[in-house]
């Protein structure tokens, strides 16, 4: 999703004149600013100078005087106030010479950067440095930093005129709109040297910039001086990342070849005729595409128009744009005339140099394209893909932090990442869309990270929100998909784990924050709303009186269980450890009460669950956190074996969940068919560290407290062990820490294998990138007797629009009581050959190989077989 001109965040805090005052007296609310058109008054400011694409290297000032005198300037000053300040100007820039009849004075400012060519001879250097994006700016006839009063200021004897701007405090009857910011390079400029005392009135935004000083120097913005200059595109363009055309007024020609009239973009990209088609890379070093950013026009033209604009050129957020501010500067031309435009059939540029050759340009992407993220799908309709055949992987999945091996991942996922778009600034979450349906996403073709795209019309390439984008020809929504959907996705879900063999599958599964108790039954929360106002989740969960996470009110955690049911009795495990449910004893209740509401659910449709209660050892409710691990089971494939062990009073563990430990065997197990699991959820990766190895080094935050409790984890694993009597042991869980970090190194050097990089995939997505936080490691003798480990994606790599917690958030309904985004982690399941009494080793019989694949089913086959094994597995058909 993108955000429109209007609405892109503000960026950086204003900034301080060089020169601080004592402030003076409050001054009194009259005004000497003329309406009569005879006083001086603030005509330009550019806020920009220096920023990257700015047309000038310092921000400036420019004065005009429209009478018939000459003003003597002695003894007065330009002052600037930021946006919220009430005290005294905080710089005052004295003013010396005068302003002749109809002339121009120059008062040159700070800069932001090297960026722009040198102003026109100044005729003050001053050091102003006001925000851009938001301030107050003052012309005063006296040399005092003024205290002016917030809100409307028109009246005052010693201001000769006022600009307030973005969302400052101080104006005359209301703000100037602003710059987006430095980056978003336009001056405020007066409209035909009128003085209305009216801020927002009196002065628009222009990317015609245009300083004059009173020498004559520049260009007077009220005075069309010499006709634009007639150019290519590409000449508009450039070889760089900016334009060398910036704050110069154009005219050009070219096809329409998208258009927004809707969406927010207020624009369309035009294309030099017959450009495009196969295009090498390496030497192609200018654009033949450019965006025409105009409100006034965008409605008038149409994909395949023929068309010369003439417009201010500016770099808007290093997207380069030529703004047509009114009808005039649109000339429809005969297409006939000219060859259309055809896509560029390219392979996505590696760098960022190739890229702006093609800025604006219409292309048919070639090769591979993948699926990497999906989490502002449903808030700013934004897919992110990756040019490979497989999603970006977190550069500490596969490689040690800092080495050469985590350098080339970085680079290699940098060099990959494209963004596919929506052709619209819509936020979709924001109260005031949440009626507008959603692109992309439906129930029937979901978008998951990992899916193959195959694109089925041409896009724009462009650079817009600080990201690489490919636009479709104008704004989809769900109405307009057939017609304008520019890519398809591979639905590479499955209805089950991979066939995992065993005759024991024992499995680990975060539940996200499943709380039975809900947040309606506390005191102190507060909560996320849906689109009306009911509260969906929890928001403050540490507040005083609230204490707990996950579902608002019972009606939210019926469908959280919904999922959460849905998905582990489609998981085909004996022994599942829970991870991220309620820790009850937080809340004054029975400890194990989440779990037993949890497997009662479970057995709705029969008994055949179970769970391990806690031991009779446990750390003190103080000394918990509010959530924990948990162990349940089948009663008639396996047995717990003695009780549950919690490592207690380890220091390591102060932050985090203490490991939980269980023996179990099979139902009718032989000797030696006893294994151990322990349940783990390490410390997050969440900041707050400040001192010590827990800052934050490149393997998130408390990375050292994670290797601690990696240490106190294979000790208390020695023990345990031992107390069972059996060397096959599981340490299973969420670690919170990714193959190649230090944590899982710990582990690893301890010789436990790690069961999930046999699968090839991960558990977890964060950042536009998968890799794995959960994981299973097995001793060499629990290694020893896995015959297979499968991770079921059906979390991590699902857009979050289709979690409970974003019920209601849109009009389309994307909830379904389904496995699918249960969680925001996937679950790991493994098939264990034990022996067992009149049976070997079970080999193959487990569950009846209802979790066996169904390879030669067809499409609509594969759904009836998979509607048929959850309502085997949940006995609620009329949950689907």
């Amino acid at each position: 999703m993108t955000q429109s001109h209007s609405s892109i965040r503000k960026s950086g805090a204003a900034l301080l004149l060089g020169l601080a005052l004592a402030a003076t007296p409050l001054v009194s609310v009259s005004s000497q600013a003329s309406t009569d058109g005879i006083g001086v008054v603030i005509n330009e400011v550019y806020l920009s100078g220096g920023s990257a694409g700015a047309a000038y290297t310092n921000k400036f000032v420019e004065l005009y005087n429209p009478g018939a005198s000459e003003v003597n300037l002695g003894g007065w000053s330009l002052q600037y106030r930021s946006a919220t300040s009430s005290g005294a100007a905080s710089g005052v820039v004295a003013l010396s010479g005068s302003i002749a009849p109809a002339g121009y004075f120059l008062i040159q400012g700070g800069s932001n950067g090297s960026n722009g060519v040198a102003l026109p001879t100044p005729d003050v250097v001053g050091t102003l440095n006001p925000s851009g994006s938001a301030g107050t700016i003052i012309l005063s006839n006296t040399g005092s930093a003024l205290t002016l009063p917030v809100g409307s200021v028109v009246g005052n004897p010693a201001v000769v005129d006022l600009l307030g701007y973005g969302t400052s405090n101080t104006f005359e009857t209301a703000d100037a709109t602003a710059p987006a910011g430095n980056s978003d390079v336009k001056s405020l400029g007066r409209t035909s040297f009128l003085d209305t005392d009216n801020s927002s009135a009196d002065f628009s935004l222009s990317a015609s910039i245009t300083p004059k000083n009173s020498g004559g120097g520049g260009t007077d913005p009220g005075d069309p001086g010499e006709p634009p200059v007639t150019l290519s595109i590409s000449a508009i363009q450039g070889t760089t990342d900016v334009s060398p055309q910036v704050g110069h007024t154009v005219t050009t020609t070219g096809v329409v070849t998208a258009a927004y009239p809707t969406g927010g973009f207020n624009g369309y990209y035009i294309q030099t005729p017959g450009t495009g088609g196969p295009i090498d890379i390496t030497s192609h070093t200018a654009s033949d595409g450019l965006f025409v950013f105009s409100a006034s026009t965008v409605s008038e033209v149409s994909v395949g128009d023929y068309v010369q604009v003439t417009g201010a050129v500016s770099e808007f957020n290093h997207l380069t744009e030529l703004s047509v501010a009114a009808p005039a500067g649109l000339l429809e031309l005969d297409k006939s005339t000219v060859t259309t435009p055809t896509p560029a059939t390219v392979e996505f540029p590696a760098t960022d140099a190739q890229r702006e050759s093609l800025e604006g340009m219409l292309v048919a992407p070639q090769g591979h394209y993948t699926v990497t993220d999906n989490y502002d799908t449903n808030g700013y309709g934004e897919i992110a893909l990756a040019h490979d055949t497989s999603p970006l992987v977190t550069p500490t999945a596969l490689a040690t932090y800092g080495s050469a091996d985590y350098q080339a991942v970085v680079a290699k996922n940098a060099a990959l990442k494209v963004t596919l778009d929506d052709g619209a600034s819509i936020n979709y979450l924001s109260a005031a869309n949440q009626s507008k349906p959603l692109p992309w996403l439906t129930l029937d073709a979901p978008v998951r990270i990992g899916a193959p795209v195959t694109f089925t019309r041409p896009v724009i390439l462009e650079y817009r929100n600080n990201l690489w984008k490919l636009q479709p020809t104008t704004q989809l929504t769900p109405a307009d998909a057939v017609d304008v959907q520019p890519a398809t996705f591979v639905n590479t879900r499955t209805p089950a784990p991979n066939n995992v063999g065993g005759n024991i599958r024992i499995a680990t599964f975060n539940v996200l924050n499943y709380f039975p108790t809900t947040g309606d039954e506390r005191t102190g929360c507060t909560f996320y709303n849906d689109r009306d106002g009911n509260p969906i989740t929890v928001n403050n969960s540490d507040a005083p009186g609230c204490g707990v996470r996950g579902a608002a009110t019972e009606e939210s955690f019926q469908r959280q269980q919904a999922k959460t049911v849905s998905a582990i009795s489609a998981l085909g495990a004996d022994v599942v450890s829970l991870e991220e449910i309620e820790n009850s004893a937080k809340l004054g209740q029975n400890r194990d009460a989440a779990v037993a509401t949890l497997v009662a659910a479970l057995n709705a449709k029969g008994d055949v669950w179970d769970y391990v209660p806690s031991p009779v050892a446990v750390p003190a409710a103080a000394d918990e956190d509010v959530i924990r691990t948990a162990f349940i089971y089948k009663k008639d494939t396996v047995k717990p074996v003695g009780s549950s062990a919690i490592l207690i009073g380890s220091p390591a563990f102060a932050n985090a969940r203490e490991p939980l430990a269980q023996a179990f065997q099979p139902k009718k197990g032989k000797k030696g068919s006893t294994f151990l699991v322990i349940a783990n959820h390490f410390k997050s990766k969440s900041s707050g560290a400040t001192s010590g190895d827990n800052v934050d080094q490149g393997q998130g935050a408390y990375n050292g407290d994670r290797v601690r409790q990696a240490q106190a984890l294979l000790a208390f694993a020695d023990q345990q062990k031992t107390a069972a009597g059996t060397d096959k042991v599981f340490l299973v869980g969420d670690f919170n820490s990714y193959e190649k970090e230090d944590p899982i190194t710990a582990i690893v050097g301890a010789g436990y294998i790690d069961q999930v990089t046999k699968t090839g995939k991960q558990t977890y997505a964060f950042d536009g990138m998968i890799g794995s936080l959960d994981h299973v490691f097995a001793s060499p003798a629990a290694n020893a007797v896995v015959k297979g480990a499968d991770v079921w994606n059906i979390n991590s790599v699902e857009s979050v629009a289709l979690e409970y917690s974003r019920h209601n958030y849109n009009v389309v309904n994307l909830y379904e009581a389904v496995p699918y985004r249960s969680s925001d982690h996937d679950p790991i399941v493994l098939g264990l050959s034990l022996a067992t009494a009149g049976g070997g080793n079970n080999e193959g019989g487990h569950d009846s190989g209802e979790n066996q694949h169904p390879t030669t089913l067809s499409a609509s086959g594969l759904a009836q077989w998979f509607v048929s094994l959850l309502i085997h597995r949940l006995g609620h058909p009329q949950a689907l």
